[in-house]
């Protein structure tokens, strides 16, 4: 059978940027920090990625310094961030299990019990992107991360934090797909940084034309690469300390 997201990759540019991406997660991975002290800069980058990822969702960035987090955004997208390796083979084998999961963490203080866990839209779109992260495209991981990425957030199956779980679910497949097995880089902080660009790209997604999937799947590569040289600068500090 013809994989479904194969001619992604024949879109202008496409190709490069992904093996650009590929190979600046690859760099960063061989870091001297990151080879034997990667947990903990792969600790520091999910903390970095959760408070990008909130402010994205209009959450708060900073965590107060007796770590109380009152902002109930931030609040579930540290509790997203904290379950990204225990979710991981859920993830693979029952991505819709995993986003309910998703759902509880992020938005337990934001809407009552009987809704979480629950999408409010999606349908057979929803179940179509499963049915690619259980093992339906072999594209390259890059791509897939874009798709899983950019469907999520077009949907917005889960409300006020559609895009805390959208951009939870790409790292997810950035770790499954091996593009970042350790889970270091931090393209979350580059959305943030560019977040008109951002915005502005996940139209042209959601648009479906080839211009527009052109214009996310570049960027979102390009994204990956702002969260290599991210990870780099972790792993220096974590190196100098």
């Amino acid at each position: 059978m013809t994989d479904p997201l194969a001619p992604l990759l024949d879109l202008p540019g496409v190709e490069a940027a992904v093996e650009a991406a590929r190979d600046a997660v690859a760099e960063v991975h061989r870091h001297p920090s990151n080879r034997r002290g990667w947990p903990t800069t792969a600790a520091e980058a999910s903390v970095r990625a959760a408070r990008a990822s909130a402010a994205l969702d209009g959450g708060a960035v900073e965590i107060p310094s007796d770590g109380s987090v009152s902002d109930p955004i931030l609040a579930g997208a540290l509790r997203v961030a904290e379950a990204i390796g225990p979710l991981l083979g859920t993830w693979q084998k029952a991505p819709l299990q995993a986003l309910a999961r998703l759902h509880v963490l992020a938005a337990a203080d934001l809407v009552e019990s009987s809704a979480l866990g629950r999408p409010s839209a999606g349908g057979e779109r929803l179940e179509l992107l499963a049915s690619l992260v259980a093992g339906g495209t072999k594209v390259a991981a890059p791509v897939l991360v874009a798709v899983v990425h950019g469907e999520l957030l077009a949907l917005a199956p889960f409300g006020p934090v559609s895009g805390v779980i959208a951009r939870a679910a790409a790292r997810l497949t950035m770790i499954g797909t091996g593009l970042d097995t350790k889970g270091l880089a931090v393209p979350e902080v580059a959305y943030l940084r560019r977040s008109g660009e951002y915005r502005s790209a996940l139209d042209g997604f959601a648009s479906g034309t080839p211009e527009g999937l052109g214009a996310w799947l570049l960027f979102s590569c390009s994204a990956l690469e702002a969260g290599a040289r991210e990870a780099a600068s972790i792993a220096d500090a974590v190196g100098q300390g």
